[in-house]
């Protein structure tokens, strides 16, 4: 019996010493919560799912480990009652939270992650709007019409904070995720901070983040629910673009080239005549487009293949929030450049976005998208 004991023991230690799967680790203490059931949950895109718990001792101290975020930042919650810390977890780490009760939520640090710092101040300052609206909402001398200019007023400043310090500061962080998905609560109920299904501007915030998001986590089920609300908001929200003047086309073909100068995101001037000697790809794009992010795929996919052999892209954003058009085009590889005054597009008769231009080595133009035949990969390789 004894060696049967000792072969079941053995067993266990290997099973146990093969679990070699990254772990996050969260531990802390919760002072004043001595018999509090803590709960350890993982925020997801289908509700919160509880992955511990603990009856907290005297010292209030509990560590709680699960299997560390891979591809992507996961977004994770420590509850007491109707009390919740909210905070991200991106990799293999060992992250710190100590607060006390009764308002666990407002007298609390964070260590070991940054985004999880910056939620942080996301959500004590989203507390602090939520008591103003109701607040105000309950005041009985103020008119119906006053309380809702001064509401509008709050939740305008705050937005603003929100997208300059938090969304367009690091769109691919949890915390510009966390940010632009925030729900605040009032008298009525809860509602979004930023709601692209209804406000342009709202939009921009989203496919800030939700192109970030492509970039860096292209497979995550998060970054497919951003880019489907901005899509979905792209849509609802479009307006007719205005038609550009036209030109005769033939300027273009009898002079091989019109040159284009224009400034990339460090302000530096990019000027199509100094690519002589390559095959150029201009690309006249809006990064906000419903279709940009899978044009981005195509073309990086298209310039790794192909830029050893003399192969560049010239892309010309039309997006009109220039902050917009900075930050999607931050971490590609190519030249990428803004167009303002509509000089360029006049000159090179673009009604229709998107629109480009293929132009070999002598830097004359050699085709344009709407006459070309065959793939663009096709006929990349015929000019290489």
């Amino acid at each position: 019996m004894k060696k049967i004991l000792n072969i079941i023991a053995a067993g266990v230690l290997v099973l146990t010493s093969c679990d070699n799967t990254p772990k996050l680790n969260i531990e802390g203490t919760i002072e004043g919560a001595k018999d509090s059931i803590l709960y350890f949950a993982q925020s997801t895109l289908d509700g919160i799912q509880t992955l511990d718990s603990i009856k907290l001792k005297e010292d209030g101290a509990f560590s709680f480990k699960t299997e560390a975020p891979s591809g992507c930042p996961e977004f994770y919650t420590l509850r007491i009652g109707q009390h919740t810390i909210h905070f991200a977890a991106d990799s293999t780490e060992t992250i710190i939270v100590k607060s006390m009760l009764p308002a666990m939520e407002k007298n609390y640090s964070i260590e070991g992650n940054e985004s999880s710092k910056k939620i942080r101040e996301i959500s004590l300052m989203q507390q602090q709007v939520q008591r103003r609206i109701i607040q105000i909402e309950q005041d009985e001398n103020m008119l119906p019409g006053d309380q809702v200019d001064s509401i509008e007023s709050i939740l305008n400043a705050y937005k603003e904070r929100m997208k300059i310090d938090y969304i367009i500061a690091d769109p691919k962080s949890a915390s510009a995720y966390y940010a632009v998905c925030q729900s605040l609560t009032d008298l009525s109920g809860s509602f979004m901070l930023f709601n692209p299904l209804t406000q342009r501007a709202d939009v921009k915030c989203y496919a800030a983040v939700a192109t970030a998001w492509d970039n860096y986590y292209p497979d995550a089920p998060r970054t497919q629910q951003l880019c489907n609300m901005a899509i979905k908001g792209m849509d609802n929200t479009a307006t007719p673009r205005q038609k550009v003047l036209n030109v005769n086309e033939e300027k273009v073909q009898e002079t091989g080239i019109i040159d284009i100068n224009l400034p990339d995101i460090n302000s530096n001037l990019h000027s199509i005549t100094a690519l002589k000697g390559k095959v150029v790809l201009i690309d006249f794009t809006i990064y906000a487009a419903k279709e940009s992010a899978e044009r981005t795929r195509l073309m990086r996919t298209l310039y790794e293949k192909y830029r050893s052999q003399g192969f560049e892209i010239y892309q010309i954003s039309l997006d009109e929030d220039v902050h917009f058009w900075k930050f999607s085009c931050e971490n590609l590889p190519w030249v990428c450049v803004h167009e303002t005054d509509g000089t360029t597009t006049s000159i090179y008769n673009i009604t229709n976005l998107p629109t480009f231009f293929l132009v070999n080595r002598d830097n004359e133009i050699v085709v344009r998208s709407e006459w070309m035949k065959g793939t663009l990969e096709e006929n990349i390789q015929k000019l290489l």
